[in-house]
């Protein structure tokens, strides 16, 4: 079993970098990426902790695009955290987040939360703060009963207090893991809510900017679901991967490895991978 799709403190997960590594080798793991959103400061952790338990490890990250409907996340593999085209991008992105991060805040303190930038600095433990962070500090002070009701009622896309943040376009996005040396992994790809008659064209499009691969096996998916987002990979000669999605407690019911109980990513999958390297 390998798990291609995990998240750490260092962008919206509960857990260090090190307990992730932890929890793939108790779970059974042959492998498994740590792929933060937009950033990589959990990478070297993670790696020297594979290392020491002697589990593989794939660096990678989650990059959010530019969609007309639902969500567009896109996964690369085997990207160090070094410079590069897109490295140096995420720079970016992640100095335009904490501008977001601070205007979130601000319209939350002038609509009488009481929540302050020191609180959620702690919640995230550094400067990886998201939304998930936020909406544990509201939860932690009595204003939400759930981490979803905050993103339901007050922080998702729609609600009073969501702030828009820096997004690449599915093209940018693919062609600069590409020229990064990374692979690029279209994430969940149900939550773009693509009509079923168009996404196998709209693959075809992604496929030619230098798309590899699809996550088919999804810690969320049903049995069906996965069976038949492997089968469309296949029949496009992209690579059918897989992962749990895992954040910790800011998204629940999902372990790594095994997602909501039955996820099984087959081994096979990343020497599939590694040989879209060559």
């Amino acid at each position: 079993m390998i798990d291609l799709h995990t998240h750490s403190r260092f962008s919206d997960g509960s857990d260090s970098p090190q307990t992730i590594i932890e929890l793939a080798k108790d779970a059974g793991c042959q492998s498994v990426a740590l792929t933060d959103h937009d950033r990589m400061d959990g990478v070297e952790i993670a790696r020297k902790r594979a290392e020491e338990l002697g589990i593989g490890f794939v660096p990678g990250v989650e990059i959010s695009c530019i969609f007309q409907s639902g969500t567009f996340h896109l996964l690369a593999y085997f990207l160090e955290p070094t410079s590069g085209p897109l490295q140096d991008r995420l720079v970016e992105i992640q100095l335009a987040r904490t501008q977001r991060n601070r205007v979130l805040a601000s319209k939350l303190a002038e609509a009488g939360f009481p929540i302050t930038w020191d609180e959620l600095m702690e919640e995230a433990g550094g400067p990886n703060l998201g939304r998930p962070h936020f909406a544990a500090v509201m939860l932690r002070k009595g204003i939400v009963t759930s981490i979803q009701e905050a993103f339901d009622r007050y922080l998702a896309k729609g609600r009073p207090f969501y702030v828009s943040k820096v997004l690449l376009s599915p093209k940018e996005a693919i062609e600069l893991v590409k020229a990064s040396g990374a692979l690029a992994v279209l994430a969940h790809p149900k939550s773009l809510e693509a009509e079923d008659s168009e996404f196998p064209s709209y693959l075809r499009e992604l496929k030619e900017y230098g798309l590899v691969g699809l996550e088919s096996y999804y810690g969320r998916y049903s049995a069906e679901e996965r069976e038949s987002l492997a089968k469309l990979a296949r029949s496009m000669s992209l690579v059918a991967t897989g992962g749990s999605d895992y954040h910790g407690t800011y998204k629940t019911g999902l372990k790594i490895c095994i997602g909501e109980g039955d996820l099984e990513v087959p081994d096979s999958v990343l020497a599939e991978l590694e040989k879209r390297l060559s």
